[in-house]
């Protein structure tokens, strides 16, 4: 689109996340005056580089990617990122410790999943056969339900390992919540989303920290294109003064909130407080939807073994979860970085995620260890463990999701956001997108530059 203008929007995006760079780099590039707020010091929000005490530098949870994720990829791609360099990319593996799981082959969609099922190594025939079933009965209804329905209804007929195996890993992994609680029609689209092209379904594990994946590229793209970047600064309200949104004594044209689902709903209702009674009518009420959102925590316990006993593990293994085993996936960030010979004492880091987790992190961490005994047969030492608090918002049936528009020229952009998927890196990175367009055909812009291509 091409809108004529006599000055350059001026736009605020506060926050710093995945969210809040997409939107920044898209309004960039559309020609904005772009003013970034982050509060933390290091941008990248709940996907960021966590640097230790002695000088290592892990990340706040170990993020996996998917093919599918193609506005993540093209944001990558635009920021001169070269996807071979930067991440470790092979076809998908549900794989446990003694070899039996699900693991796609290189062939053709809708075949690499069906050979994938055909050929799961430890399954009963008549398991294979079962989800071979539901898989048929799925794409025959579009992949679609009732929003209403659970993960586990969707499940119900199932034979027990295939729930077990199968179904609850992949659910809690992309929707972080328990299957009685999650959404089966999320769950549906994620599926459908995944393997609708063989590539779609291959996992992308990061072989830099994550803050080199996205957030340093980003922000050296905003510096040299003009940016005004505010790091280590947090908003502490906003105010309207028609027709102008009013952050940190700055009038802007319009604004957008890429920070977690909270932080947005405590801003906005701030904002409502001084506001005009219709105005701040409509932010209580965006105020209110995000504010019900409930927010679950993820854990990741990092943790050291000899780089001997690293060298058997693949990048990524299913584990078996339960009440004392936390655990569902452990990552071999040595194998993923392709360095097996280890750090300088002789150990590898291995990574375990804990998605749903408890938030009790001394007590993960212990059992944690113990599920590494018990289930790989290592004696892991722990090195840090990171709980993201706010991760990622409860995906249940039917859940009423804040929209996009809050007020006017006033939008959130998150992976919180109304849409289609649960809580991931390219939701964020889709919303972030869509936030800034929608900022820019929210107003007739103007500027001396002449026009604005989108």
């Amino acid at each position: 689109m091409e809108l004529e203008t006599h000055r350059a929007p001026r736009i605020a995006i506060i926050g710093a996340g995945w969210a809040g760079l997409a939107a920044a780099v898209r309004a960039q590039q559309a020609g904005c005056a772009v003013t970034l707020f982050e509060a933390a010091r290091q941008a990248g929000g709940r996907a960021r580089s966590v640097p230790l005490a002695g000088g290592e530098v892990l990340d706040s949870g170990q993020h996996v990617l998917l093919g599918a994720y193609t506005h993540t990829l093209a944001l990558l791609r635009a920021l001169g990122m070269q996807q071979e360099r930067v991440f470790l990319r092979a076809p998908l593996a549900l794989r446990y410790a003694d070899g039996s799981g699900l693991a796609l082959p290189a062939l053709p969609a809708p075949l690499h999943a069906l050979a994938g099922i055909a050929a799961a190594r430890g399954w009963r025939w008549g398991e294979r056969w079962a989800l071979l079933r539901a898989a048929a009965r799925w794409q025959r209804a579009g992949f679609a339900c009732e929003d209403s329905a659970s993960v586990e209804q969707l499940g119900a007929g199932l034979p027990p390992r295939l729930i077990a195996d199968f179904i609850e890993p992949l659910c809690i992994s992309a929707l972080n919540t328990p299957l009685p609680q999650a959404s089966a029609a999320v769950f549906l689209r994620v599926l459908r989303k995944a393997l609708c092209r063989r590539a779609a379904s291959d996992v992308l594990l990061p072989r830099a920290p994550l803050g080199e994946v996205l957030p340093a590229p980003a922000l050296r793209f905003l510096a040299a294109h003009g940016a005004t970047l505010h790091l280590g600064q947090r908003v502490q309200a906003l105010h309207w003064r028609q027709p102008h949104w009013l952050v940190a004594g700055q009038a802007f044209d319009a604004v957008l909130l890429a920070t977690d689902a909270p932080s947005a709903a405590r801003l906005v209702q701030r904002a409502a407080l001084g506001a005009p009674p219709a105005l701040a009518a409509e932010l209580r009420r965006w105020q209110r939807a995000a504010a019900a959102l409930e927010m679950r925590p993820i854990t990741c316990v990092y943790a050291c073994v000899e780089a001997a006993a690293a060298r058997r593990l693949p990048p990524m293994l299913v584990l078996h979860s339960g009440v004392e085993a936390p655990a569902q996936f452990v990552f071999n960030r040595a194998a993923i970085a392709g360095k097996t010979d280890g750090r300088a004492d002789g150990t590898c880091v291995l990574a375990f995620v804990i998605s749903a987790s408890s938030g009790e992190r001394a007590w993960e961490e212990r059992q944690t260890l113990a599920q590494a005994q018990a289930q790989l047969g290592l004696h892991a030492q722990p090195l840090h463990t990171h709980c993201e608090r706010r991760a990622t918002f409860a995906c249940t049936p039917a859940l009423l999701r804040p929209p996009q528009r809050i007020a006017p020229a006033l939008l959130a952009c998150g992976d919180y956001v109304a849409g289609p998927y649960p809580a991931t890196l390219e939701g964020a990175v889709m919303n972030g997108n869509a936030a800034a367009t929608a900022a820019l055909q929210s107003a007739p812009f103007r500027s001396s530059a002449g026009v604005v291509q989108w």
